[in-house]
């Protein structure tokens, strides 16, 4: 059996257990399963991925994407610049243990933005690792931003109070790259001045679970177009697996 797999704290969110079994099912791939492996410690990946010799691949999310870089044996030089990694391929020569880490938040941020054609100069909600990815998809695409976050610590962050009606006239793209929102957590939202918006703004989600944030919901109540991270989860999903299979 190959074993391929989720690593982060709370898991129960996850579509990805879904997709892949979907997808091993359709392509007619029983020898593969993807499970999820919630760890209470970073540390703890290097045990399992001994003690279970099966698993070839991991997915990695919060709060994981930046801690686990100092346990990896190689990195992609992509996932290095940002200092992130959400794609792990394991590979092993007798009883050791090799991690590669990647990143394809990039790619399926990159091919979403493709799809939906922004060009608007965007707020990225958030300063993790999938704000990383973001930020990285927007400078190749050329497209103005400003980060915001509760907790600003560097001169070119916003904070949420600094979110007025002129900031939010001339950047009309939203996107949300923190976990506020996602599921179990369904009414918890980016505190931004909903007010404000309009239909000249659209509001980007990477969430999906829900489909519909609050923060998403908030937008739309308030003209705003909305997407939720549903296409960007299913392309960065194949992308894993083109690393896990090359």
């Amino acid at each position: 059996m190959r074993i391929f797999g989720l690593i982060g704290k709370t898991l129960g969110h996850s579509f990805s257990p879904g997709f892949f079994e979907e997808k091993f099912l359709r392509e007619n791939l029983p020898d593969s399963t993807y499970r999820l492996f919630p760890l209470p410690e970073i540390s703890n990946i290097t045990e399992l991925a001994i003690n279970n010799p099966e698993i070839e691949g991991f997915n990695v999310t919060i709060p994981y994407k930046q801690d686990v870089i100092p346990y990896l044996h190689e990195i992609a030089p992509d996932a290095r610049e940002l200092g992130a990694v959400n794609t792990i391929k394991i590979t092993r020569t007798g009883n050791r243990v090799k991690f590669s880490g990647y990143n394809t938040d990039t790619f399926g941020f990159q091919h979403a933005c493709a799809a939906l054609r922004f060009r608007h100069p965007a707020l990225i909600l958030g300063t993790g690792g999938s704000a990383r990815a973001v930020q990285f998809v927007l400078n190749t695409y050329q497209i103005p931003f400003l980060s915001v976050s509760r907790k600003p610590e560097q001169d070119n962050v916003l904070s949420y109070d600094d979110l007025d009606e002129n900031i939010l006239k001339k950047y009309r793209l939203i996107i949300n790259t923190t976990p506020l929102g996602m599921y179990p957590k369904v009414k918890a939202c980016p505190q931004i001045p909903y007010e404000k918006l309009s239909r000249q703004h659209f509001l980007y989600d990477l969430i999906y679970n829900p489909a519909e944030t609050e923060f998403l919901k908030r937008g739309r109540n308030a003209g705003a177009h909305t997407q939720n991270g549903q296409l960007m989860l299913e392309l960065q999903a194949e992308r894993s697996w083109e690393i896990w299979n090359s």
